[in-house]
């Protein structure tokens, strides 16, 4: 009888551990705080998109971003480099360091652009996984003076990893892509493969999800715009692709872009830039799904995180004309800051591009 007594405790206890970790998983909520004045980082003659954050060993926070020559948006396809920076703090100031992933080449699938890194440290090492293109180097300049994307770099990108012992480097590259293009012509990556986001999932394994661009619509600009499932068992692959496509909106080609993926609470998580309004009725913003298995993506009970403006320390709020490629920095697996490019305008009227560091006021009910 007492054995019997003690099994139903124990069975009662682990029901009950159960169900509140299936209530947290589901109460699962971000909250932004208000941003430091020094959570901007900004450059008078150069462009910064992106930036993806990790501590390193040296207790400095390294920054990896993109750059390009300020004034011309669509030159990024050709000019982007990723740089380096560091700051005592997640939320500045930073300070240029270097450039991480330099040109190295037009003959190298990488060599002539890199582009939109994310960084982790898996083990003792450190992996920074990006984008990167080549082709003729030239930016296209129309007649009134306007830059267009150059369609050969645009096409060519494709997906690679560069590994390091330490944050400031050497980086290690590799003279073919992490993930390249399906040769299928009706494969969903097709036409390019950019933009990874990785997790170590329980298992030790590794899921990326990725942007991909197919052939199925006419044009050189190609379609539809989805994202791609693929695992891996090591960071540096080779990666299994998965070919159903995930943050799908019914009759809309292009709804998402710039996910960025971790597992927490039970659950693997995706912030992600709804394009135009395809998930909530925010417009163009930025939205949270869910996922039992990282395969089948849903989007989150409280869905939405942000829209287009920046709340600061001093009591303003900021309009943005973008605020996208979301970044999470993590510790000990718990969110601290959203790092995100944003799209300004300066006191001349001219938009600039920079990074704010958003700080994480909790991550729970």
């Amino acid at each position: 009888m007492r054995s019997l007594v003690i099994f139903i405790l124990v069975l009662f206890q682990f029901s009950s551990c159960v169900t509140k970790q299936k209530e947290k998983a589901e109460s699962f909520k971000i909250s932004l705080g208000k941003v430091p004045l020094s959570a901007k980082f900004e450059n008078d003659s150069i462009s910064i998109w992106g930036g993806s954050l990790i501590k390193g060993g040296d207790n400095l926070y390294h920054m990896y971003y993109s750059r390009w020559k300020k004034g011309k948006t669509s030159t990024w396809v050709v000019d982007s480099e990723i740089a380096h920076a560091v700051s005592k703090s997640p939320f500045g100031p930073f300070k240029f360091m270097d450039v991480a992933l330099p040109i190295r080449g037009a003959e190298l699938w990488d060599g002539l652009c890199t582009h939109n890194p994310t960084i982790h440290k898996f083990g003792d090492r450190y992996y920074l996984y990006y984008m990167g293109n080549t082709g003729d180097g030239k930016p296209v300049i129309t007649k009134e003076g306007k830059t267009k994307l150059n369609m050969v770099h645009r096409n060519n990108q494709r997906i690679g990893v560069a590994i390091a012992d330490n944050p400031n480097g050497p980086w290690e590259r590799f003279d073919t892509p992490l993930i390249d293009v399906s040769p299928n012509e009706d494969a969903l990556d097709a036409l390019l493969a950019n933009n990874p986001s990785v997790a170590q999932k329980p298992d030790g394994t590794y899921l990326m999800v990725y942007k991909a661009v197919g052939k199925k619509t006419s044009g050189v600009f190609g379609g539809p715009v989805v994202h791609c499932v693929a695992t891996s068992n090591s960071p540096t692959g080779p990666f299994v692709k998965y070919d159903k496509p995930v943050f799908q909106a019914k009759g809309n080609e292009f709804p998402a872009e710039d996910p960025f993926i971790w597992y927490q609470d039970g659950k693997f998580r995706a912030i992600v830039k709804d394009m135009n309004g395809a998930f909530t009725d925010a417009g163009r913003a930025l939205v949270l799904f869910d996922s039992e298995d990282g395969f089948d993506w849903h989007l989150a009970k409280d869905p939405l995180l942000s829209t287009l403006q920046i709340e600061w320390e001093d009591g303003t709020t900021q309009k943005v004309t973008h605020l996208e490629r979301p970044q999470l920095y993590l510790e000990d697996g718990m969110p601290v800051a959203l790092l995100c490019a944003a799209n300004m305008h300066d006191e001349n009227g001219s938009v600039y591009s920079c990074n704010v560091q958003i700080p994480i006021k909790n991550n729970k009910d």
